[in-house]
């Protein structure tokens, strides 16, 4: 219900918001003002996503949680769509979402509400201990050997 609500309450706020600025200031100066915003939204994205990536790289670089990059990574993204999408609302919480301090906010809320685990493989004997059927796996190195014109190895030859 709530979805249904957002699809069709964020056109109505968009259109009634077009027409009161556009009685205030006119219809050019408003189609200017989304275009404006569109075009600085832009470029915000940009330089917001690169920074972005640059902090999920230092974070996978350095062993650590990608977790909160990849959120603000995530929320610069729905901030150029929210941004190239024309209405004023929608420019404002584009906006909004492009100010770090707010991306933090929005990461510690939804931290709260989302419980994620994590999984990793052990390589010890913790691993037969608790996960029997890992015994199946076999874990060793090979080298490849060119192949040779001599006979197959029978029992006690060595390997070529």
């Amino acid at each position: 219900m709530w979805l249904f609500a957002i699809f069709a309450g964020i056109p109505l706020i968009e259109i009634a918001l077009f027409i009161l600025i556009g009685g205030a200031i006119g219809l050019w100066p408003t189609l200017g003002t989304v275009i404006l915003t569109a075009a600085a939204g832009t470029w915000l994205v940009r330089a917001q996503g690169l920074a972005a990536l640059q902090q999920l790289r230092d974070s996978l670089s350095e062993f650590r949680d990608p977790s909160e990059p990849l959120a603000h990574g995530a929320m610069v993204l729905v901030a150029g769509i929210l941004l190239l999408t024309p209405g004023f609302f929608t420019d404002g919480i584009g906006f909004a979402l492009l100010v770090p301090p707010v991306r933090a906010a929005v990461f510690r809320y939804l931290g709260q509400r989302i419980r994620a685990e994590l999984h990793y493989r052990n390589t010890s004997s913790e691993r037969h201990q608790r996960d029997p059927a890992a015994d199946d796996v076999i874990d060793a190195e090979f080298t490849d050997l060119p192949p040779s014109d001599s006979k197959p190895n029978g029992p006690g030859q060595p390997v070529h």
